[in-house]
């Protein structure tokens, strides 16, 4: 449909200043108010079957009774307008609900402030600045709150029967519990399904953690149709070992090569972080885990006079490692150069920073979600290296993967 000349003319015949067209009283705004009216008075006709003053309302059994003023916020700000009432009271407009306050589109406003971590005195100050309108703490909460509806089923909904890697991590975040503020992780579970995309398969708030956690977890897993995980990649989770394999038997628990370089590196100066991961690479990419191990003996003879905890750390991790050997370059790469979990911990990370603590776990579920839900729209592409991959897991686990 195009408008005409003629009618944006007669719309703007008065326009001589931006205010006249954007101001708070200005054509923009009049407009909206026209258009929004015009279209419930044709929701109305449509449910009488005739126009207004038309003839062929006599004696119809139900006719037009006058309106009622309702205030609604929205993009365009605060306005009123008049919503046409029926004398049978049959009359649910669509465009503007019964009991409705807020324009479509406006909560979603609110709820994209909230999923960037915006406090609620900030999303009240956008709002207002944005929109000249002015909104309280409890519809901010009200609006937000709908979204543990989304948790309660995205937490639940079915997963694919297979994923060949998953991830197994937790970020610590600060929440008030009985007038205390405690440390509590919330552990994440991202799985790489068969076509290689990155996939969080569920989130969990929990203050300590252990095999009894771990098992609920994964019985959740597998009660949500998960049958099998190839590789379960971890970052020294207490209990977890025992927990999967009570569930997953055949899971191999591999610990997060990224993680082990992101600890080693934590406390080495500038100055030395990058020849020091040059040099872990060395181990990490060898082709066996005997060449592994004499370069690991050299790392330490290199480094052990400036950060002996490096090689102490990958030396009593050592079993947990070398699992790792035991694949193939193509599933190796997969494994260590797949920076998913830090990629997705960094992103939240940027989201929760402005945040002190959280009033409770519900608001920590609430924004966690929000924020993994607009990071997730970015997995788009397979990750890389996973055609290679995916071609020697057919052959490794060849019946698994045909399951």
């Amino acid at each position: 449909m195009t408008i005409s000349t003629e009618l944006l003319d007669e719309v703007l015949k008065d326009y001589k200043t931006p205010e006249d067209f954007l101001g708070k009283n200005g054509i923009w705004k009049q407009l909206q108010k026209a258009l929004i009216e015009r279209m419930l008075e044709g929701e109305m006709t449509n449910l009488l079957g005739y126009t207004k003053s038309s003839k062929e309302g006599d004696n119809s059994g139900n006719s037009r009774n006058g309106k009622n003023k309702k205030s609604i916020k929205g993009d365009f700000g605060e306005m009123e307008i008049e919503v046409p009432r029926d004398r049978n009271s049959d009359f649910e407009p669509q465009l503007i609900k019964k009991g409705q306050r807020r324009f479509t589109g406006f909560d979603d406003k609110i709820l994209s402030m909230y999923a960037l971590g915006l406090s609620t005195r900030d999303i009240q100050g956008h709002i207002k600045e944005i929109y000249s309108v002015d909104i309280s703490p409890e519809l901010i909460s009200d609006v937000t709150s709908e979204v543990l509806k989304e948790v309660i089923e995205w937490q639940s909904r079915p997963l694919n029967q297979v994923y060949p890697i998953v991830y197994f991590d937790a970020i610590v975040v600060k929440i008030k519990e009985e007038g205390h503020i405690r440390n509590k992780a919330v552990y994440l579970a991202l799985g790489i399904n068969m076509e290689g995309q990155k996939e969080l398969l569920g989130m969990w708030i929990e203050e300590t953690e252990g095999a009894k956690f771990w098992l609920k977890v994964m019985t959740e897993l597998k009660n949500r149709g998960l049958k099998d995980i190839f590789i379960a990649c971890v970052d020294g989770l207490k209990g977890f070992e025992e927990a999967i394999h009570s569930v997953f038997a055949k899971t191999e628990v591999q610990l997060c090569i990224v993680h082990m370089v992101r600890n080693s590196l934590k406390f080495v100066p500038y100055k030395d972080k990058k020849v020091v991961a040059v040099d872990l690479k060395t181990i990490y990419q060898s082709k066996t885990e005997e060449e592994a191990k004499i370069m690991l003996e050299i790392f330490k003879e290199k480094w052990d006079s400036k950060y002996q905890l490096i090689g102490k750390s990958w030396e009593n991790n050592w079993s947990k490692i070398i699992p790792f050997f035991a694949y193939s370059m193509d599933i190796r790469k997969v494994i260590y150069t797949t920076n998913a979990i830090e990629s997705m911990n960094m992103s939240i990370r940027k989201v929760i920073k402005t945040k002190a603590s959280f009033p409770n776990d519900e608001a920590a579920l609430k924004l966690l979600f929000m924020a993994l839900r607009n990071i997730s729209k970015k997995w788009t592409m397979p990750i890389r290296d996973w055609g290679n991959a995916i071609n020697q897991f057919s052959i490794l686990f060849g019946d698994r993967v045909s399951e």
